[in-house]
């Protein structure tokens, strides 16, 4: 499977997603949405799996939900907007670590792009960024990657200087 993976578009929809996220089978969004017409714009290119950051309002929190554990190919995926650095997390980052055990975790809240084998966790923790012109990020981006069975390969990041 081929996933786009974002984060605090604060309600803005880049011209660029489409043709990134135009082969992706899904797209994982951890949070800070910032307007319902951004998740509908996604769908449009691929399903969808969102959970809302502290920053979304009753609208968006109603079609979405603070965190969100599934499986994809080999593996278990969690997403939830403020979770940590993959160094150290929130308390409920680490109770969802510690009782679903998942092998990838999205995260989003800090603007700042950030992949890391996390050993200590067992897991792959995966921070897209800000895909968002709003904030205190100097590069907006995005990214995708596969999936398939347990090995995730060609990573691929959107950057742009803000």
């Amino acid at each position: 499977m081929k996933i786009g993976i974002i984060s605090d578009t604060h309600g803005y929809f880049h011209p660029e997603l489409c043709s990134f996220f135009e082969k992706c089978d899904e797209i994982w969004h951890a949070g800070d949405i910032g307007s319902m017409e951004v998740l509908e714009e996604l769908q449009l290119i691929a399903p969808v799996r969102a959970v809302y950051g502290n920053c979304d309002d009753w609208d968006i929190r109603e079609h979405t939900t603070e965190s969100l554990v599934f499986p994809c190919e080999g593996h278990k995926v969690a997403l939830m907007h403020i979770v940590g650095n993959g160094n150290f997390y929130s308390t409920p980052a680490l109770d969802l670590i510690q009782t679903e055990h998942p092998t990838i975790f999205v995260a989003g809240h800090s603007h700042i792009l950030k992949v890391m084998n996390d050993t200590r966790n067992h897991l792959m923790f995966i921070n897209p960024g800000s895909a968002s012109r709003f904030g205190h990020h100097t590069h907006l981006t995005f990214m995708r990657l596969d999936i398939n069975g347990t090995e995730l390969s060609n990573l691929e990041v959107y950057d742009e200087l803000k």
